[in-house]
């Protein structure tokens, strides 16, 4: 008898805009002929999270009790594992961990795996992220433990993000806002990165995938596309482990 498809949870909301290219991207690395071999996908699409950053810097509440509500939630409707459409909101990994009864698929550590696989040898590794993620260090950790450099936005390239980022939420997505994008990125291709990663779910909302000299990859693809192989049991849960031969 065949396995059933894994129910997938969706911790969204991260913004809104960013939880809707994530379901997009779950729907598209799906190998569907028809509805009914489509994933089933719940998604707590919650706004009202506190501001991953501020909390970050001291400057405002913790978002934790309401990530680890939507996954105890998530998990009472149904979800087999848990994925949330936020770098940043990693940070409160541990809490949502604690909370959830099943499986909770960090991007931060599937991105991590993919870029380690495509550029092992690489010199460094741009990640375009959020001032929380930076500051959280969730990229740099993963991957120094990958044998990695890690190059973030810094100082005025970081403001300059932010700032990007904030336009993006409140609904610019113009040529303006994309061409900014795009420097940010060329600006860590010019510190030394041989690739960079999308580590902030607003990015790949305007910057597309061929717009760098160096490979672009999208930790909000990737997320999905590992999200969909472990639903259809190609893979095996990251808190699975392979029975005895």
């Amino acid at each position: 008898m065949t396995e059933r498809d894994l129910t997938i949870g969706v911790i969204g909301g991260l913004g809104p805009e960013a939880a809707v290219d994530f379901f997009a991207k779950l729907v598209k690395a799906t190998p569907a002929r028809t509805d009914q071999e489509h994933l089933r996908i719940l998604i707590d699409n919650n706004p009202k999270v506190p501001n991953r950053n501020d909390a970050i810097a001291g400057k405002g509440p913790s978002p934790a009790p309401a990530l680890a509500e939507a996954a105890r939630g998530l998990a009472r409707a149904g979800a087999d594992f848990i994925v949330m459409a936020c770098n940043t909101a990693h940070a409160f990994e541990r809490e949502i961990r604690s909370a959830c009864p099943v499986p909770f698929v960090s991007m931060i550590e599937e991105t991590a795996d993919e870029v380690a696989r495509r550029f092992g040898g690489a010199g460094a590794i741009g990640v375009i992220a959020a001032a929380g993620c930076v500051d959280a260090g969730l990229y740099q950790a993963a991957l120094k433990a990958r044998g990695l450099r890690c190059l973030v936005p810094e100082g005025d390239l970081r403001a300059r993000f932010m700032d990007l980022v904030y336009r993006i939420k409140a609904g610019d997505t113009g040529a303006a806002v994309a061409e900014g994008m795009r420097q940010v990125g060329e600006a860590l291709i010019a510190q030394g990165a041989e690739a960079i990663v999308a580590g902030c779910t607003e990015v790949p909302l305007v910057l597309a995938p061929n717009a760098l000299s160096r490979p672009l990859l999208d930790a909000t693809d990737l997320l999905a596309r590992r999200a969909v192989a472990y639903a259809r049991h190609e893979l095996l849960l990251p808190t699975q482990t392979r029975p005895a031969a």
